[in-house]
């Protein structure tokens, strides 16, 4: 039975004719590897935070303080990773994050559909974002068997996030991933010190562009001047859901909705009293709002909250195998890998997404069978320890 710590076998035998990895191993080498790759502009993107990047920073360094305990003569020759949520048997517990900038984050201008190729060729489901360079249709159909969820970025003009959840369901779209915390754009440096933001450029809007609903706001339609529909878009972008919100958005489709953005173990309660499937633990990796609490420290508390009522998906300081495990091991579902694979996008594309994923589930696959975990159940039981001050 092949197990994903396969992979260093893969590359242990390459050696000896001859061949060493195409793209770099570790997380710090990827991302020196892609800051050289990519543009200054798409670069500052794609790395910065909100403010002086203390969130961003503290959630990769809070993994520290947790520790996984080892468990001896137990024969983990064989880990199940397999999770079961949203009626779906998935083969790994690890997914791919929404990040809207795909697409210009691969050479050849389609970043979305790059990464739903490496998904299709990994088993490891995508969170395909609102913001994309290929409309919603073409992304679903290059994921092939692998499930895809869609996330979305709730505009203020409610025939509009009505279509683009219709267009998600109907095209085969697994769930909803609704974003709570980008309904407004944090005070990000890195960004404004180029004067870049690339929406506003007319990147990663095909979602926008091909949905009939979007043109009916603008005068002249599809015809306007392109700065007339950038200045329509910037409008209705970003809608400031409140707890009143949610029976519609529970009206818009029987797929399962997640929200993402939870952090307080309050909210996810009356998340799910209001009739969403999913919590989604996550501070948008410090992308958003600076000075708050890392999202792995919060992750027990809303897995207690919910008390096995829902699947609880984590992301934000995810870097390596390691963090996996050890997100997994507090309690988390399913685990979100994100600037890590972007760096793979800018570097190789679908290869490099493959390459990517394939690594991290490779660590956290030898991990588990090196500390004794046979299967997530097991490590859940053991979960992880508190072991210090770090970050």
């Amino acid at each position: 039975m092949a197990q994903f710590g396969d992979y260093q076998n893969e590359i242990y035998f390459g050696g000896l004719q001859g061949t060493t990895p195409r793209f770099p191993i570790t997380s710090a080498d990827l991302e020196r590897a892609a800051s050289a790759a990519l543009p200054p502009s798409v670069w500052s993107y794609v790395a910065g935070g909100a403010g002086d990047e203390h969130t961003q920073r503290a959630n990769a360094a809070a993994f520290g303080r947790y520790g996984i305990v080892p468990r001896m003569l137990v024969g983990a020759t064989q880990r199940d990773l397999t999770v079961d949520m949203f009626g779906l048997r998935l083969p790994t517990p690890v997914f791919l994050a929404p990040v809207g900038v795909l697409g210009i984050c691969a050479q050849d201008g389609h970043g979305d559909l790059a990464t739903a190729r490496a998904a299709a060729q990994t088993g490891v489901p995508m969170v395909a974002s609102t913001l994309s360079e290929d409309p919603l249709e073409s992304v679903v159909g290059a994921l092939g068997e692998t499930p895809g969820f869609f996330q979305l970025y709730t505009p203020t003009d409610r025939d509009l996030a009505a279509s683009l959840v219709t267009r998600a369901e109907a095209s085969g779209f697994a769930g909803i991933v609704v974003t709570l915390d980008t309904w407004i754009t944090g005070w990000r440096p890195r960004d404004l010190a180029t004067a870049n933001f690339p929406q506003l450029r007319g990147a990663a809007l095909a979602n926008y562009l091909s949905d009939p609903h979007f043109f009916a706001g603008i005068d002249g339609g599809r015809e306007a001047k392109p700065v007339a529909i950038i200045q329509h878009w910037a409008s209705i972008f970003g809608n400031p859901l409140t707890w009143n919100d949610l029976p519609w958005l529970r009206s818009l489709t029987e797929l399962p909705i997640i929200l993402k953005g939870i952090v307080h173990p309050d909210d996810a309660r009356r998340a799910l009293d209001g009739g969403v499937d999913g919590i989604y633990v996550s501070n948008h990796g410090g992308r958003q709002a600076n000075g708050g609490i890392a999202a792995i420290d919060m992750l027990s508390d809303v897995v207690d909250a919910v008390a096995e009522r829902a699947p609880v998906l984590f992301d934000s300081g995810v870097r390596s195998g390691t963090d996996v495990v050890k997100a997994l091991a507090l309690g988390a579902t399913a685990v979100g890998v994100g600037r890590p694979y972007v760096h793979g996008l800018a570097l190789g594309g679908t290869a490099g997404v493959t390459h990517v994923l394939r690594s991290v589930l490779a660590e956290a696959d030898l991990l588990m069978a090196v500390d004794g975990y046979a299967d997530l159940a097991t490590l859940r039981e053991a979960g992880a320890r508190r072991v210090g001050a770090g970050g």
